[in-house]
């Protein structure tokens, strides 16, 4: 065990694969252990030895397990293990992946996914039931709104429109419902209202993480990014000096284009869409808010916005605001700025003499 320097590990729920290397490269130890087991083999590692997983489900508990034994444990993401995997993408089994973490971690340039806090964990709990309270939630809506127009009752689309005739239909004995399909409505309505309360239950929690965090206060000051984008991007991210500069945290995002160049000739695409879905999406949605309110505002932003959409168009114009605010956002959060809508970015080199 005291020749051990690097250990790749693949997480499962009972059968946990290690992979485990000396300085030269060689390999030391190759084998399952029962998941009871894996932290006290883990416990006779020498001090400071680097054991990579891949951040998967529990990977963060893991992590923050073996870093109490005093051992480097750092998480990959599973797109960079693939290519170290020797028999490529059909070759796919526990041992493979081990060896194949393993060999990633080595690599001198490889990014590293930074291990969350338990409090991170438990706020991005709040927002992942948030959004399967909400899935439900249209579920649930598209469903009372099938049933109903299977006897002819049809209601306008918008929820409102069907929370306030619901009821009503219901009670209405002049319709064709029968009795049973009544009381299943009225269940179904009941759950409606039973998820309606969950998602405020959620919100509350979220809006009190806003008002006690100092980062999500600054961030929830930005247009376009509210009290759930705020506290998301917070509990997400944790620090934000892992980022160099704005530009790495919004393609980290996924919010800048893709490249297809080659022979010094340029050429961009759509968005790469990389990185956190549930992030870009809160800043996306958030961002049409802003540019369809612009207009009703004369900061600078809001002003470039304008003319943006114009020249651009609308989709455009959408995403450019969502990674400028992520952008503003890093410079917030990793800097300690204070926000200002009216700030003019100068480039380096438009800098007077004298200033520079």
């Amino acid at each position: 065990m005291n020749e051990i320097t690097r250990v790749g590990v693949d997480l499962a729920k009972r059968v946990i694969q290690v992979h485990a290397v000396n300085a030269a490269g060689h390999v030391v130890a190759a084998k399952a252990l029962p998941a009871d087991k894996f932290a006290a083999w883990c416990a006779q590692l020498p001090g400071g030895c680097l054991v990579a997983m891949e951040a998967c489900s529990g990977a963060h508990h893991w992590a923050r397990k073996l870093r109490g034994y005093g051992l480097d444990a750092r998480l990959i993401a599973g797109h960079f293990v693939t290519p170290y995997r020797m028999a490529g993408k059909g070759g796919k089994n526990d041992a493979a992946d081990a060896a194949a973490i393993c060999e990633a971690a080595g690599r001198p340039h490889m990014r590293f996914v930074p291990v969350k806090t338990p409090a991170q964990q438990a706020l991005l709990a709040i927002h992942r039931l948030r959004e399967g309270y909400k899935e439900e939630r249209t579920a649930c809506i598209n469903r009372i709104r099938g049933l109903l127009t299977e006897f002819g009752i049809v209601f306008a689309q918008s929820p409102e429109a069907l929370r306030q005739g619901l009821a009503d239909v219901l009670e209405d004995a002049s319709n064709e419902l029968p009795g049973i399909a009544r009381l299943a409505l009225q269940q179904a309505r009941l759950h409606w209202i039973e998820l309606e309360c969950r998602i405020a239950s959620c919100d509350e929690r979220i809006a009190a993480h806003v008002r006690t965090d100092e980062q999500a206060k600054a961030a929830g000051q930005l247009a376009g990014i509210g009290p759930v984008t705020a506290s998301a991007l917070v509990a997400t991210v944790g620090d934000f000096t892992q980022f160099k500069n704005g530009a790495q945290f919004g393609s980290w995002l996924g919010l800048v284009p893709r490249q297809h160049s080659s022979g010094g000739k340029t050429q961009f695409g759509r968005i790469t869409k990389r990185g956190d879905d549930f992030l870009r999406t809160l800043l996306i949605q958030g961002a049409k808010s802003a540019v369809m309110t612009a207009h009703k505002r004369t900061d600078k932003i809001s002003q470039w916005l304008v003319q943006l959409l114009a020249r651009v168009g609308w989709q455009k114009a959408v995403v450019a605001l969502a990674n400028k605010n992520a952008r503003i956002v890093w410079a917030l959060l990793a800097k300690g700025r204070q926000f200002d809508p009216n700030h003019v970015s100068i480039k380096p080199g438009d800098m007077p003499a004298a200033a520079a």
